[in-house]
């Protein structure tokens, strides 16, 4: 473990060493660059910060961040990589840039190239700002992913079960007897019994006779019908015989003989007769009909 830690932090450290060598190296062409596109010598010092330095910044978030705010990171540690290398480019290309006796704010000869290299080389302090400033933002927001804990559980758990004992089943099983020294056959040589006193051996014991299975008898299944028992269902229930019309009427009008005309209802019928509530209805307007002529002709 020691070993597998002093290799990373070699690593880390030659990682280092070679990042600040490479920075030494583009050091004096970016700040040309930047004195050739009209800053100041402070400014000018300050120059390869703004890009190399940015570039370290997207490497460590790279490290750090993951899915889409990862893939953002290493988009811009590519844009920042491939604008320092055109800007080391055309200081190889254009030699007065070593001595800073070029015209300012001119990088080439051809207007269109020119053009496009100042813009690059003026946009990337700004472009340093609001990249690097959501880069820290991503990193100070980001919540590394939680390991799931079903894993170590699942471990302790057969861990658990590994350093139970037979002791602790609930129904214990006894050893199995082995046959001592005496009972083996000759021929056969035990060598860890060689040093054991002898022992009696076991009586053998006679497997108990098995009781034959004897035909049991079965009882005859009765023919008597069953009584029902519980509740009875409505289709076992026996049914009323279907009554006549007439013979509804006569009910009728012997339930409603003493009823009053406001009492004499289709419902009240219904109840009275046990009847459906059509009939009742049919019934109600009959009866009515019948008090009401009955009623004209007393008048």
């Amino acid at each position: 473990m020691n070993l597998h830690r002093k290799g990373r932090a070699a690593l880390v450290l030659a990682l280092v060493a070679v990042v600040g060598m490479a920075f030494r190296v583009s050091w004096n062409a970016l700040r040309d660059i930047a004195g050739a596109v009209g800053a100041d010598d402070t400014a000018a010092m300050l120059y390869p910060f703004v890009v190399d330095g940015l570039m370290a910044l997207a490497l460590i978030a790279t490290l750090v961040l993951t899915a889409d705010a990862r893939k953002f990171a290493l988009r811009v540690l590519g844009a920042y990589t491939v604008a320092s290398l055109v800007l080391n480019y055309v200081h190889g290309l254009v030699p007065e840039l070593h001595g800073r006796t070029v015209d300012w704010g001119r990088l080439a000869d051809w207007d269109p190239a020119n053009w496009a290299l100042v813009l690059l080389a003026t946009s990337l302090p700004v472009g340093s700002i609001y990249f690097g400033s959501d880069l820290v933002a991503k990193v100070l927001h980001h919540r590394p992913a939680s390991i799931p804990a079903v894993s170590t559980n699942a471990e302790k758990s057969t861990e658990t079960e590994m350093e139970r004992s037979t002791a602790d089943l609930p129904v214990s099983t006894p050893a199995p007897i082995t046959p001592n020294a005496a009972a083996l056959p000759r021929p056969v040589a035990v060598g860890f019994l060689k040093s054991t006193l002898p022992t009696k051996p076991y009586p053998s014991i006679a497997p108990a006779p098995a009781a034959s299975i004897e035909p049991r008898a079965v009882a005859a299944e009765s023919t008597r019908p069953r009584r029902a028992t519980g509740r009875v269902p409505a289709a076992a229930k026996p049914t009323r015989p279907k009554r006549t019309p007439d013979q509804l009427l006569a009910e009728a009008r012997a339930a409603t003989a003493n009823w009053p005309d406001a009492k004499v209802t289709g419902e009240g019928i219904r109840r009275a007769i046990r009847t459906s509530p059509a009939n009742a209805r049919s019934l109600r307007d009959t009866l009515l009909a019948e008090r009401a002529a009955a009623s004209a002709n007393a008048g």
